[in-house]
């Protein structure tokens, strides 16, 4: 039982780790307590949190295809994607209704898988400048397949953010190696002090 719902929170903290609102308007809207199980949210009216984040993900979904939006969004989402990964893992979470310290266990966990992603996304951006317009697509369609999937297939979707999450580590190595690789072949770039 604690697989699966690890499982779940995966998928979906990674779904939060590629889009910030989507995810939580799909969690709302698929659950049948709207927003019972979101923590925060649930003090909010209902309303205010539909249109908020029908708007952010409006701005997501279409706004973000220009570059300029594109670097502001993903500025302010890199800050808030440990939250919004720790608010939809707990929301997850108490859908299996465990122990309180499990699903804040869990929670922290979706906060972080969420902040990992979300760091590579960026890292992305700002390495190679403009991401190719499938890749976008691609992401957005991921993101909302993983939501679908950590409701009706735990397994196969926690085994995509898992996959994510290797792809991640991956990179992140890779560009390590390309940036001690640049370093040795110029030692004296970026030195304030000569030898």
């Amino acid at each position: 039982m604690i697989i699966t719902e690890l499982l779940a929170v995966l998928a979906v903290s990674a779904a939060t780790g590629l889009r910030l609102a989507l995810p939580l308007l799909l969690i709302g809207l698929i659950s049948a307590d709207l927003w019972e199980q979101v923590p925060i949210l649930s003090n909010l009216p209902p309303t205010v949190v539909v249109g908020a984040l029908v708007s952010w993900s409006l701005v997501e979904l279409i706004l973000v295809k220009t570059w300029l939006v594109q670097r502001f969004v993903q500025s302010i989402e890199l800050a808030l994607s440990p939250m919004v990964g720790a608010i939809a893992g707990v929301a997850m979470a108490r859908t299996f209704q465990p122990d309180w310290w499990v699903t804040a266990l869990l929670g922290a966990l979706g906060g972080m898988l969420a902040l990992v992603i979300k760091l590579v996304q960026v890292g992305r951006f700002y390495r190679f400048q403009r991401p190719a317009m499938w890749l976008i697509f691609a992401e957005d369609f991921l993101c909302i397949c993983l939501v679908f999937l950590a409701f009706d297939a735990p397994q196969q979707g926690g085994l995509i953010a898992l996959l994510l999450l290797w792809i991640a580590l991956h990179t992140s190595q890779a560009w390590r190696q390309w940036y001690r690789g640049s370093n040795q072949r110029y030692p004296r770039r970026f030195r304030r002090e000569p030898d």
